[in-house]
């Protein structure tokens, strides 16, 4: 049986991405950093709880082996991410940017990812046919910027975890590592503007969650195919 772990998984796209790959006959590992909203969602899909905050150590290697204990890990999604606003709630532009707010942007959306992504690798490799999906973002390509976002830190971390995206895909040649764009979906994270449903949205994650051996590395997709950088 594919045992998948996905982060930030109690709502939002990990919720969606959850509930299908647990439909597919996954053993899906619902992370989450909260314990009781944790468990409340993976016990309504059927998942697996456990508990993730992907910016503290001592948590991710908790998880490791916990996974590693139920039988080890075939497909990781990293779809933990936030953005930060003022205390207006309005989105913080390169004008009001300051290294902090960079800083704790960075500490989920880059930091955690390559965290998480380190410390499951030895799991991964023991896998017939590891795969590995990077939630990115349009925002993060340098030819939009400038096109009606407002936000710096969140783009640009975007950015970073493209390159990242591409770097490993380099070094594990035998793994499937993809960074997807879900669109302009509604959740938490644009407090539900977006255009796009979560089922509209998980889409793209769940096709590239599912790739074969043969399928496509080192690349960037939305529901239409590949897409440039």
């Amino acid at each position: 049986m594919t045992t998948t772990l996905i982060t930030g998984a109690n709502k939002g796209l990990g919720y969606e991405t959850a509930r299908r790959l647990t439909a597919a006959g996954h053993t899906v590992y619902l992370g989450a950093r909260n314990t009781e909203r944790g468990v409340a969602a993976a016990a309504e899909l059927g998942a697996r709880f456990v508990q993730l905050d992907v910016t503290d150590d001592a948590s991710v290697a908790a998880a490791v082996a916990v996974v590693e204990a139920g039988g080890g890990l075939d497909i990781l999604v990293n779809n933990a991410g936030i953005e930060v606003r003022s205390p207006g709630g309005d989105i913080i532009g390169a004008a009001e940017l300051t290294a902090d707010v960079m800083r704790e942007v960075f500490e989920t959306n880059v930091f955690g990812l390559v965290r998480v992504t380190h410390a499951f690798l030895p799991l991964l490799e023991r896998s017939a046919a590891p795969v590995v999906v990077n939630l990115s973002s349009s925002l993060a390509s340098l030819a939009q910027a400038g096109k009606g976002y407002p936000g710096a830190a969140y783009p640009t971390s975007k950015t970073a975890v493209n390159m990242l995206t591409v770097q490993f895909a380099n070094a594990f040649p035998q793994m499937r590592i993809n960074a997807v764009e879900p669109g302009y979906t509604a959740t938490d994270l644009n407090r539900h503007q977006g255009v796009q449903t979560v089922e509209e949205g998980a889409e793209i994650i769940v096709r590239m969650a599912l790739l074969g051996p043969d399928g496509p590395t080192g690349g960037y997709f939305d529901a239409t195919g590949p897409l440039p950088w």
